[in-house]
C-alpha cells in the first residue's frame, strides 16, 4: 500500500521526531491525525499542508479518554487506522539517589502507560480489520543501561518488552509491531531534564554530533511503507560517531 493511502496517527506531534515525520509523511500524501498537548504548534503544521487531509487532535497521552478520542477521530472520519506512532516521551534523567520520585512516576506515565494507552485505543479495531502497524519511539537507552538514566532506561526496556509482546500477540491478526530507537537527536527532549546544567550539556551534544529529527522521520517512514509481508521489528538508528 502506498504511503498515501495509509492513515496514521501520531501522538506527540507537535514538535521534533513527530513534527518531522508528520511533515514527511503529508509530503508523501498520508492522511494524518496529528495529536499533542500543544495545539498552536499542532495548527502551524495543518496550516503548511493546505492540500493534505490533516486532523489535529489536543491530548495528553497519560490520559486514556483524550487517546480513545484520537482514535475515534480518525475511524470517524476515515474509516480505518493504518498506523499507530507512539511518539510522547520525557527524559529527566538523574542518579537513583536523589529520589526524585514525581520524576520517575512522570516517566512510567508518559513513557510506558503513554504507550498502552494508544496501543489499547487501537487495537480493538486493527484486530477488527485483520491489519494494522504499531509504531513506538524507544531509545538506544532501551538497549543499553548508562549511569544517571537507570529509570529513564527502564521505561525504554519496558517499551520494548510491551511493543515484542504485542508483535506475538498480534501477528496472526497482521498487525506489525515496530520501534525506533534513536541515538542523540537534536530535539527538544533535553528540556525535559530539570538539572539544568545537565540539560546544557545534553543540548551541547545533541547539536554538535547527534541526529536530526528528520533523519528518524525517515527510519519510520521506511517502517510504514514495507509490504504487508514484511514487518520491521527493530530499527536502532545511532550517529555514526555515537559510542554507546
Amino acid at each position: 500500500m502506498a504511503i498515501k493511502d495509509k492513515v496514521v496517527i501520531i501522538m506527540g506531534a507537535s514538535s521534533g521526531i513527530g513534527e518531522a515525520t508528520a511533515k514527511l509523511l503529508a509530503q508523501h500524501d498520508a492522511k494524518l491525525v496529528l495529536a499533542a498537548r500543544r495545539m498552536d504548534r499542532l495548527e502551524v503544521i495543518k496550516e503548511a499542508y493546505p492540500e493534505v487531509n490533516i486532523l489535529i487532535q489536543q491530548a495528553d497521552v497519560t490520559n486514556f479518554e483524550d487517546v480513545k478520542k484520537v482514535a475515534q477521530l480518525a475511524l470517524d472520519t476515515f474509516g480505518k487506522i493504518d498506523v499507530l506512532y507512539n511518539n510522547a516521551g520525557i527524559m529527566p534523567t538523574a542518579p537513583i539517589i536523589e529520589g526524585r520520585r514525581d520524576e520517575w512516576k512522570q516517566m512510567l506515565d508518559i513513557n510506558i502507560m503513554g504507550v498502552l494507552n494508544g496501543i489499547a485505543a487501537v487495537i480493538p479495531f486493527m484486530a477488527e480489520q485483520k491489519s494494522g502497524h504499531i509504531i513506538a519511539t524507544d531509545s538506544v537507552a532501551g538497549h543499553v543501561v548508562y549511569p544517571d538514566s537507570a529509570v529513564y532506561c527502564g521505561t525504554k526496556f519496558a517499551v520494548r518488552a510491551i511493543m515484542e509482546g504485542l508483535r506475538q500477540e498480534q501477528r496472526e491478526n497482521n498487525i506489525k509491531s515496530t520501534i525506533i530507537s534513536p541515538g542523540a537527536v537534536d530535539t527538544e527532549l533535553y528540556n525535559t531534564i530539570n538539572d539544568k546544567d545537565v540539560a546544557e550539556k545534553v543540548h551541547k551534544m545533541q547539536i554538535e554530533s547527534g541526529l536530526i529529527p528528520e533523519d528518524i522521520a525517515s527510519a519510520v517512514m521506511f517502517a510504514i511503507s514495507t509490504p504487508d509481508r514484511m514487518s520491521i521489528s527493530d530499527m536502532i538508528v545511532r550517529p555514526t560517531s555515537q559510542q554507546v
